[in-house]
C-alpha cells in the first residue's frame, strides 16, 4: 500500500509536461517494481544455466539438443493405455513432458529480471550473468538448443510435433528483448551476441517457412497472434525489417479485423473452456505486438479498421473485468479461474500509449510476480521495464 501511495503522490506533484509521456510511465513502473526486481536479480546471480540438454524424454522423436514438449490437453485413453492419447480441452495433463518448457520459462525469467535490474542500475554484473545463460542456450555446442520447434507439443500416438507448439517460443521473447536493449552496453560479449543473433536468424528462417510455422501463422485465434508477436520480436532483434513490416501489415489486415469483434472482444477466445484467461492472453499478445512494432511512421496504437476496431477498443473492453473480475458476464474458466488477473502487460503498455492513469492504477495494484506455472507461461511479458522507453 505504501508503494502504491508513493506512486500516486508522484503523479500528483510532478510536472508531467516536463517529461515525455512514455518516460513518465516508465518511471512509474520502475518505482513500483524496483525493489522486487533488484532482489530477484540478485537471486538470479546465483542460478546456473539449465538448457534442453539437462533432461530428455524417451517419447521425443528428436535428439538431445531438440526442444520437446507434449500437448497440454491430451490424456491416456482409459479404454487402452497403449492407444493414442485423447483430448480434454482446457484440462492440463500433469504427467506430460514439460521439462524443456519449464527450463525455457526459467531462462526467460532469469534473463528478463537481470536485464530489468541492469536497466535500473546499469551494473555490468547483471549483463554478464544474462550472457552466461544466453551462451549456454545459443552458443555452447554442448548445451545449446537447435533453432527450431519441430518436436513441440507432440501427442503420443498422433504427432511427433505440431504447428501449435510454436507458441512455446514466446518464452524466448524477453530473452531477445533483453539482449536488444543491452547490445550496445560496455562489457557486452559482442562475438557471442552475433552468434546469438545468428541463432535467431536461423529460427526465423524455420518458423516462417516450415509447414508448422505456416500453419501457426494462419491460426485464427491467439496462436496466430503469438506467431506474429514472436516473429516481430525476433525480427526486431536481428534487424530484419522485411519481417517486421510483414508482421505490422498482418496485424492491421488479418489479426485485428478477423479476431476482434466490433465491441472489442475476441469471440474465438470467448468460445473456449477458459474464456477469461484466453481473452487476457490474446489481448496481451496484441498489445505487445503494438509495443514492439509501433513507430511514428507506422503507429499500431492509433491504427483502426474502417469499422472502428482498434487495440484501444480491445483494452477498453476487457479493462472493467480486469479491474473487477466479478463483473465477468461469461462462464468461468475450467482451470486457474482464481489465479487471474495479474499485472497484465496490456494495462501498463496501454496506459503509456494512451496516457490512461486509470489503467495504470489497476496495473499497479495487481500481482507483478505470479508463481502459478500456468499463469507465468501465459504471460508473454513479465518484465515490462525492458520494453518501455525511458
Amino acid at each position: 500500500m505504501k508503494q502504491i501511495l508513493t506512486v500516486i503522490f508522484t503523479l500528483l506533484v510532478l510536472p508531467t509536461a516536463a517529461q515525455p509521456k512514455m518516460a513518465r510511465f516508465y518511471d512509474q513502473a520502475a518505482q513500483v517494481l524496483r525493489n522486487k526486481v533488484l532482489a530477484a536479480a540478485d537471486q538470479a546471480l546465483k542460478e546456473p544455466p539449465i538448457t534442453v540438454t539437462a533432461q530428455t524424454s524417451t517419447r521425443s522423436a528428436g535428439g538431445r539438443h531438440d526442444f520437446f514438449s507434449e500437448g497440454d490437453y491430451w490424456w491416456p485413453n482409459p479404454m487402452s493405455v497403449d492407444s493414442p492419447y485423447i483430448q480434454k480441452d482446457g484440462m492440463t495433463n500433469p504427467d506430460n513432458f514439460v521439462a524443456h518448457r519449464l527450463a525455457m520459462i526459467r531462462f526467460s525469467r532469469i534473463v528478463g529480471v537481470l536485464a530489468s535490474a541492469w536497466r535500473i542500475s546499469q551494473k555490468e554484473i547483471y549483463l554478464k550473468k544474462a550472457m552466461e545463460h544466453c551462451r549456454a542456450w545459443f552458443v555452447d555446442t554442448a548445451t545449446l538448443m537447435n533453432p527450431n520447434l519441430l518436436y513441440s507439443q507432440a501427442i503420443k500416438g498422433r504427432a511427433t510435433g505440431r504447428g501449435i507448439g510454436i507458441i512455446d517460443a514466446i518464452q524466448l521473447m524477453e530473452v531477445a528483448q533483453s539482449l536488444y536493449i543491452m547490445q550496445d552496453a560496455p562489457g557486452m560479449d559482442l562475438p557471442a551476441l552475433q552468434k546469438i543473433k545468428d541463432w535467431f536468424t536461423q529460427y526465423l528462417q524455420w518458423v516462417t517457412t516450415h509447414k508448422y510455422g505456416i500453419d501457426e501463422m494462419n491460426a485464427a485465434n491467439n496462436h496466430g497472434t503469438c506467431w506474429t508477436m514472436q516473429v516481430a520480436c525476433f525480427a526486431k532483434f536481428t534487424g530484419d525489417k522485411k519481417w517486421m513490416d510483414f508482421c505490422s501489415n498482418r496485424y492491421k489486415t488479418v489479426l485485428l479485423p478477423n479476431q476482434m469483434a466490433a465491441d472489442g472482444s475476441f469471440p474465438k477466445e470467448l468460445a473456449r473452456t477458459k474464456p477469461y484467461g484466453y481473452s487476457l492472453f490474446n489481448l496481451d499478445a496484441m498489445v505487445t505486438l503494438c509495443q514492439i512494432l509501433s513507430t511514428k511512421q507506422d503507429d499500431l496504437w492509433t491504427y483502426q479498421t474502417t469499422d472502428g476496431r482498434s487495440i484501444k477498443k480491445g483494452i477498453a473492453y476487457l479493462y472493467p473485468y480486469i479491474n473487477d473480475k466479478t463483473k465477468w458476464p461469461f462462464k468461468q474458466d475450467v482451470m486457474y479461474w482464481n489465479d487471474w488477473p495479474v499485472a497484465q502487460p496490456a494495462l501498463v503498455f496501454g496506459a503509456a500509449a494512451f496516457d490512461n492513469q486509470q489503467w495504470m492504477g489497476t496495473w499497479t495494484r495487481l500481482n507483478h510476480f505470479p508463481e502459478v506455472e500456468e499463469v507465468i507461461r501465459n504471460l508473454p511479458v513479465r518484465n515490462p521495464l525492458i520494453w518501455m522507453e525511458r
